[in-house]
């Protein structure tokens, strides 16, 4: 049973159309979830009830669509509860070897063996996500302890906030060494345009070169839910332009958190290759960029 009070969000669009554009082979997603109410515990500290999404279902979603290999990112509504993501991740790795990375969620109690383990598995880094209830299962006076621990084995924090909050958390951002990462054009609205000071703070981290970012969620920071998104554009090639070796590409799929209206995913594709005509500079993004990133 879950609880009345939280909201239940929209499914994807259940029938992907194939894109127009045609991805370059090895094209990798770098942000997806999977979720089963009834196999896997939901934390009930969540903030939303996903839509089922299954394996079966992504593996449809990026055949149509022309994918090759997959991100999963561990979503807040399993808290620091992994399985979902890892099975997913291990599913995928026993049908093609190196199909399948993920990002995961830790508390400050996972052990050096565990963190092994799951690097061993495909684990490239830890989600720090604010932006949703349950996904922070870190204080941010213990991130530097954290990073201490993840750092041996060349893992990354990939981030999620609220746009508003660039500017006050770049001061944590200047202390952190490893990597990191960065979904959803961290959040910058649009319609505030490229000048905006949470728009310039991104594009400063990525000058500075130890911060990726995915170009994706365009739904969630364009002022329309439904393509076209030509207000995101001018913040995709910004960042291109910027630093193109920190560029990367994701459907959200499916779209959780979400609860009028989601994108065809076929749609995204045709809108990457809108904001990217370049075919060298398309795979840099969809394939050299994230191999290297997430060691595939």
């Amino acid at each position: 049973m879950t609880n009345a009070a939280i909201r239940d969000c929209i499914a994807p669009d259940r029938n992907p159309r194939k894109p127009k554009v045609v991805l370059p082979k090895g094209s990798i997603d770098t942000h997806v979830h999977v979720f089963e109410m009834n196999r896997y515990k939901m934390n009930p500290d969540r903030g939303y009830n996903p839509p089922d999404s299954t394996l079966d279902d992504l593996k449809h979603l990026h055949k149509t669509l022309g994918v090759d290999r997959v991100v999963f990112t561990q979503p807040s509504t399993y808290g620091t509860d992994n399985s979902a993501i890892l099975d997913g991740m291990t599913a995928l790795n026993l049908e093609t070897p190196d199909r399948a990375r993920c990002v995961v969620a830790v508390t400050m109690d996972v052990t050096d063996k565990e963190l092994e383990e799951l690097n061993a598995k495909g684990a490239r880094g830890v989600r720090l996500n604010t932006d949703n209830k349950g996904g922070m299962p870190v204080g941010f006076d213990k991130i530097g302890d954290l990073e201490a621990r993840i750092k041996p084995f060349g893992w990354h924090f990939e981030w999620l906030f609220p746009g508003k909050d660039i500017v006050d958390l770049m001061p944590v951002f200047d202390k952190i060494t490893v990597p990191m990462s960065i979904g959803h054009f961290a959040y910058q609205p649009a319609a505030a345009g490229v000048g905006a000071k949470g728009f310039q703070a991104l594009l400063e981290l990525v000058k500075r070169g130890n911060t990726w970012v995915k170009i994706s969620g365009a739904n969630r920071v364009s002022a329309t839910d439904l393509p076209p998104y030509d207000d995101v554009q001018p913040m995709a090639r910004a960042l291109i332009e910027a630093n193109s070796d920190r560029i990367m590409w994701g459907t959200d799929w499916p779209h959780p958190n979400k609860y009028q209206v989601n994108p065809n995913d076929g749609d995204l594709v045709d809108w990457f290759g809108i904001w990217v005509p370049d075919a060298a500079m398309q795979k840099k993004i969809m394939v050299d960029n994230p191999a290297k990133f997430y060691r595939f």
